[in-house]
């Protein structure tokens, strides 16, 4: 299967092409093109550089949401053990646009919940692109219930356009279930990081995004409305989506400068999508440290700075403002 480039990936699409058909060359017994092959190949390393240091919050947009961008069941595949699914809220049914249960990290028995993506066109349909119903979220919340009766730290994976926003959805109560989910959330006595891993799309983000750390990977984003809604509501023109995307102060860099994550999760040069292996190993130290960090932190004031950091988040700066 061939890889997928983004439109601004050309220059780098066109070093690969003529890489591969060197590499073709020289199996086919051509000896005499092994320099101009490390040549190019140096040169991509520059130009995939290059690309990468100058994106546009819009080009970002397009990283987060790359078909081959590693989900919350590849996470969960690569770095934690023994995972056992949950399903079904106990009220209505099974959501498989979110994923939820209970697994090993480096020893330590974990709870992991997260919004689940498809691989092609017939998987993202079954789990509806990763945007949950009602169910889902109530299915989230009873699964980190649980943790908090087991003594069970809490880790979320966060990726998502937003919750589903169909009439079912809202017959079913959905702002409700994403605002049971904050407040439960929010008074949990275990630990909880959550990851933002691709889309962090408003309340569906939202609803499984209250935590005692938020980490956020390289190019991913974390926004109230996406570009396209953002363009459409108050340019009035889709053409304006590069435009949102600025003005909406999405991506990693800008949220941590607001101070509403804690940490950059690095990604490979080129994206988590290009570098898997790397990437794994980047998302596994993250936890890691974080989690040690918060096991030494007695529960009840773990509860309490969450509290305060949810309050400070947003804050207005009296002299900062004169």
């Amino acid at each position: 299967m061939r890889k997928k480039y983004l439109p601004f990936e050309k220059p780098i699409e066109e070093i690969e092409r003529r890489i591969e058909q060197l590499e073709k060359a020289r199996k086919n017994g051509s000896s005499e093109v092994g320099g101009e092959i490390l040549k190019l190949k140096y040169q991509l390393i520059e130009k995939t550089k290059e690309i990468f240091s100058n994106l546009t919050a819009w080009q970002i947009v397009q990283i987060a949401r790359h078909p081959e961008r590693p989900h919350t069941q590849d996470y969960i595949n690569k770095i934690f053990d023994d995972f056992f699914e949950l399903h079904g809220d106990r009220i209505s049914g099974d959501d498989t646009s979110i994923i939820a249960g209970i697994g090993k990290f480096k020893g330590i028995t974990v709870t992991i919940v997260g919004h689940q993506k498809g691989k092609d066109t017939k998987e993202n349909i079954e789990r509806k692109f990763g945007m949950a119903h009602p169910e889902g979220y109530r299915k989230a919340r009873r699964v980190m219930k649980l943790a908090e009766k087991l003594h069970l730290p809490v880790i979320t994976f966060i990726d998502t356009p937003g919750a589903q926003p169909d009439i079912e959805a809202e017959e079913k109560g959905q702002a409700l279930t994403i605002a049971e989910n904050l407040l439960e959330m929010s008074l949990l006595k275990t630990p909880i990081i959550c990851i933002i891993i691709g889309e962090g799309g408003s309340g569906g983000a939202l609803a499984i995004g209250v935590g005692d750390r938020i980490l956020m990977q390289e190019f991913a984003i974390y926004s109230v409305i996406s570009p396209e809604g953002c363009a459409s509501i108050l340019w009035k023109n889709q053409n304006a989506v590069e435009d949102a995307a600025k003005s909406l102060k999405l991506t990693a860099k800008e949220i941590y400068q607001l101070g509403i994550i804690d940490e950059i999760i690095s990604e490979p040069i080129g994206g988590a999508h290009s570098n898997w292996d790397e990437t794994f190993k980047n998302m596994e130290g993250a936890i890691d440290k974080n989690l040690r960090e918060l096991k030494t932190i007695d529960i009840e004031d773990l509860v309490e700075l969450r509290y305060q950091k949810y309050r400070k988040i947003g804050a207005l700066d009296e002299k900062e403002k004169t």
